[in-house]
C-alpha cells in the first residue's frame, strides 16, 4: 500500500457530500444513486478495508493479526473507481468488487481495520482521492467520514435504520443466509467496529436520515433535500 501518511491532500473545489452509517442501513445503495442524480463521483471506503482483508486472507495470514496486517501491505495494489456507474474495486489485476462482500472477508475486516497505521495510511489515501474527485463534487461513504476522513465536507450525514430492519436488508442480498443468522453477525459486527470509531451516533453537525420507514428511492430523495439546502446556503455564503 501506497504509504500516504506524510502527504496532506489539498482540499476538493467540489462539494463533498459525506455519508456514514452501520452495516444494513442502505448507505452504498443510497451513496451510489445520490452521486449518480448529481452527476458526483462515489467512494465506497469501506472497500478498501474489505479488499485489504481479501488480500491477507489470500496470503494465508489471519486479519487478528497486526503484523500480518502490515505485511500485508508491502504488496497490496490497490485501485477503486470513482464512477457511480461503473463501480470496480482491484488488488493488482483481480477485480475483488464481488470477493470481499463474502462472509468470510466481513468477518475479518474488523481486524483490518482496528490496526492504526492502516486507518492512518488509508485515510490519507480517501482525502487524496476526494481532492482529485471531478471538480462537481464526491459522495463518500462509510463509517468515519463525517468524523474523520471530511470532517469539514459541506455535506455531513448519519443514516441508520432500526436492527431488524438492517437485519432483513442485508438478508435479502444474501442467498440462503437466514435473517436470524444476519442479525447475529451484524450484532457482532457492530460491537466490533464500534470500539474503533462510533458510527451509531450522530458527531455535532451531522443530520440524521433514518430509514426504517423509508424505501431507498425515498432515502435518496431526503438526502437530495439536504445537499440542495447546503448548496443554497453554499450560494448564498459566496454572494458578496
Amino acid at each position: 500500500m501506497t504509504d500516504l501518511s506524510v502527504a496532506e491532500a489539498p482540499v476538493s473545489e467540489g462539494l463533498v457530500i459525506a455519508i456514514d452509517g452501520p452495516a444494513g442501513s442502505g448507505k452504498s445503495s443510497v451513496a451510489k444513486r445520490v452521486a449518480s442524480r448529481l452527476g458526483y463521483g462515489y467512494l465506497d471506503t469501506g472497500a478498501a478495508y474489505r479488499a485489504l482483508a481479501w488480500h491477507v486472507l489470500e496470503r494465508g495470514a489471519d486479519t487478528s493479526d497486526a503484523s500480518a496486517v502490515l505485511d500485508a501491505t508491502g504488496d497490496f495494489d490497490f485501485a477503486i473507481s470513482t464512477n457511480p456507474e461503473d463501480t470496480w474495486v482491484r488488488v493488482g489485476s483481480v477485480d475483488v468488487a464481488t470477493a470481499i462482500r463474502e462472509p468470510r472477508v466481513s468477518d475479518a475486516v474488523s481486524g483490518v481495520a482496528r490496526v492504526p497505521a492502516i486507518r492512518e495510511s488509508v485515510t490519507n489515501l480517501f482525502r487524496t482521492i476526494i481532492a482529485g474527485a471531478a471538480p462537481q463534487g464526491i459522495v463518500v461513504e462509510g463509517r468515519d467520514i463525517t468524523t474523520i476522513v471530511a470532517p469539514d465536507a459541506s455535506v455531513r450525514l448519519l443514516l441508520t435504520a432500526a436492527p431488524e430492519v438492517r437485519a432483513a436488508r442485508r438478508s435479502a442480498e444474501l442467498t440462503g443466509v437466514e435473517a436470524a443468522v444476519v442479525a447475529d453477525a451484524l450484532h457482532r459486527r457492530d460491537a466490533s467496529d464500534s470500539g474503533v470509531v462510533d458510527f451509531l451516533t450522530a458527531a455535532p453537525g451531522v443530520e440524521v436520515v433514518d430509514s426504517t420507514d423509508l424505501g431507498i428511492e425515498q432515502t435518496v430523495d431526503a438526502v437530495l433535500d439536504i445537499v440542495s439546502r447546503a448548496r443554497g446556503e453554499r450560494t448564498r455564503g459566496l454572494t458578496p
